[in-house]
């Protein structure tokens, strides 16, 4: 069952999650769990933990097998994933690398990855140059074509990795289509979901047949650009116990302190994507509009290639909206140095607007023949839409792209002189 509908702008979209903000607010933060009843979870900075005897102990032992204040933010997070109160497997990790680093270490030499080909840039560099020189095969094919996926899969395919919306092209996968025909194909094989553009407030993977979802929390989960972590969520036990033994074993754990502040970002989140949708939708129709922009990228416009999916898949959109400025590196350099509002920077799902320069920032390390074809070229932009009142964010879109027509007058001028 789903609430009901609060405003027209997500209109068409699937029902939001029931209780999502109830289940942020108090799911890990139960006072009940502290002899001091405290309201807020403490934050345990203790790396050892006294035991009632020998190998007898009340639930932790070192911290990095296991902190109380590490759990409370596992139990929330699994919650808004949709997993039931009785099943709440999930792990938080030191980074969202870390979480792919701890979840690829399921696999052994030999084993297939099959990767979306248009992914965060430290995804396509970790499998490209470290997992496949310790013997993974790794694969990468355009996984919104399901006709693609069916001829990628091979006999030794053992992991499919999903990204949706991709990084920095937007495009939108169908995540139970593509969970349907692997899982056809070889039911073991293992379908993670990269969730971190959605969040659990627009998107559930677990529902929709993945078998893990993972998140770079250091985004919109915590939100405010101060906690680097990643996080997983799973509704498989064999693969928790062998993930939850990993994240041990390789020691990718984050402190107790920066699981404090996450979770603490996790009890805003249906408040902060609201207002980023909100925000990107205005953002994105005045991009489109404008003449100075070659062509927007935002699931939430009519205009995108997978638009209807994104509404048969997701309850709305996040602050992400990607565009070509017309023109060519120059313009875009000068755009994105004249942004006043909006810092240049890479990362994103905080509170205030960023911008970056894919092809020379966040995915500067993927091959150039592979970025001609996802299309990352010069004149490529990523807006992370912030939470700032959005007359403010358009008036500093639209002083910047001025700059950048600017630039076409004085290079014309020039020439009129020679």
């Amino acid at each position: 069952m789903a609430s009901q509908r609060q405003n027209d702008s997500s209109a068409g979209y699937q029902p939001l999650f029931k209780s999502f903000a109830t289940d942020a607010i108090h799911v890990g933060s139960e006072p009940e769990q502290w002899n001091s009843r405290a309201v807020v979870p403490p934050i345990s900075l203790s790396t050892t933990f006294k035991q009632h005897g020998p190998g007898k102990h009340a639930g932790f032992d070192y911290s990095r097998c296991g902190n109380p204040t590490r759990s409370c933010l596992e139990r929330a997070v699994a919650a808004l994933d949709g997993l039931c109160l009785t099943l709440l497997i999930g792990l938080a990790l030191s980074s969202g690398t870390a979480a792919t680093l701890t979840i690829t270490h399921l696999l052994k030499t030999g084993d297939g990855i099959l990767c979306m080909n248009d992914v965060y840039g430290g995804t396509n560099e970790y499998f490209s140059k470290i997992a496949a020189e310790f013997g993974l095969d790794v694969s990468f094919a355009d996984l919104t074509k399901l006709e693609l996926l069916k001829a990628a899969l091979k006999a030794n395919t053992k992991m499919l990795w999903i990204e949706t919306p991709t990084n920095p092209t937007l495009k939108v996968v169908d995540i139970k289509g593509c969970a349907d025909i692997v899982h056809e194909h070889n039911k073991d094989i293992i379908v993670v979901v990269d969730n971190t553009f959605m969040s659990p407030y627009f998107q559930r993977p677990l529902a929709l047949g993945a078998d893990i979802c993972m998140y770079s929390a250091t985004k919109y989960m915590n939100g405010h650009s101060d906690v680097l972590m990643g996080l997983i969520s799973l509704n498989r036990d064999d693969i928790y116990e062998r993930l939850k033994f990993l994240q041990s074993a390789i020691g990718t754990v984050p402190s107790p302190f920066d699981c404090y502040m996450c979770h603490r970002g996790l009890k805003t989140l249906h408040l902060r994507m609201k207002q980023h949708f909100k925000n990107a939708m205005a953002a994105a129709q005045f991009l489109e509009a404008d003449p100075r922009v070659d062509r927007v990228i935002f699931p939430g416009l009519p205009s995108h290639p997978q638009h209807e999916l994104t509404k048969r898949q997701c309850t709305g959109c996040p602050g992400m909206i990607s565009f070509y400025i017309k023109g060519k590196l120059e313009h875009a350099s000068t755009f994105l140095s004249s942004l006043k509002l909006f810092t240049l920077a890479d990362s994103l799902g905080g509170v205030e607007s960023l911008a970056e320069h894919p092809v020379s920032m966040t995915h500067v390390s993927v091959p150039e023949n592979e970025k001609k074809e996802l299309g990352i070229s010069d004149t490529l932009i990523r807006l992370s839409v912030g939470l700032e009142d959005e007359e403010n964010i358009i008036a500093d879109l639209d002083q910047a792209l001025a700059a950048a027509v600017s630039i076409s007058k004085h290079i014309i001028f020039l020439h009129s002189l020679t």
